[in-house]
């Protein structure tokens, strides 16, 4: 999210068949100006999309792409009944936030929406755990053997990255890591080439943003 959305009005999309909830949300937009709802055919302009369901399964996070194609398409959920559905797929579909219908408060609503398009996320905290479990896992089983993190990135090629963003030559950080200068190299283009990074400079800006670095 461009940090100029922090001072400006955030798009709202609605995508709830029932007509009296629609209305309902709708309603309460209109009673912040942080946000304003756009119409059903711009839904692609949306920087945050409600939607609103009794049960979220696996049907449910597919029928996602249906509303918005776009692959940066932020979703706002709220539940009326049960989740039945992996939540790491849902954060994948595009899912960052989560309202239980039985505990929605329009304040609530609002803040969720504001923190959405800000980039942040909001789960219920069983949610959230289930989620922090699954990351846990993934890297616990999968990642850590083979050298990786969540961000795909390896630990040497973090180590890489991080000599370089202290203005180190290859042959310098080669030394350092006890690697030859042909495997530093290895590392930093495989990685440069793999992460589509044009250049020194922009795989550190990459692992910055990241927080590898």
């Amino acid at each position: 999210m461009p940090q100029s959305m922090l001072t400006d009005t955030v798009r709202v999309g609605i995508h709830v068949p029932d007509a009296v909830i629609r209305a309902g949300l709708a309603s309460y937009l209109q009673q912040d100006r942080r946000v304003r709802e756009i119409p059903s055919d711009r839904m692609h302009e949306a920087d945050v999309i409600v939607v609103a369901v009794d049960t979220v399964d696996a049907s449910a996070l597919e029928q996602l792409r249906a509303v918005s194609n776009r692959a940066d398409a932020r979703f706002v959920m709220v539940v009326g009944k049960q989740w039945q559905a992996d939540i790491s797929t849902a954060v994948d579909r595009g899912v960052r936030g989560v309202l239980w219908r039985d505990a929605f408060t329009p304040p609530m609503f609002l803040r969720t929406l504001v923190t959405v398009a800000e980039g942040g996320g909001s789960f219920p905290p069983a949610l959230q755990g289930t989620l922090m479990e699954q990351v846990q896992w993934t890297q616990r089983e999968v990642l850590t053997p083979r050298g990786l993190n969540a961000s795909g990135v390896s630990a040497r090629e973090v180590d890489v990255l991080r000599l370089v963003a202290e203005g180190e030559e290859l042959s310098e950080i080669a030394v350092k890591l006890s690697y030859s200068e042909r495997t530093v190299k290895y590392i930093l283009y495989g990685l440069m080439k793999r992460m589509q990074l044009r250049n020194r400079a922009h795989a550190v800006s990459y692992a910055i943003r990241s927080g590898l670095i």
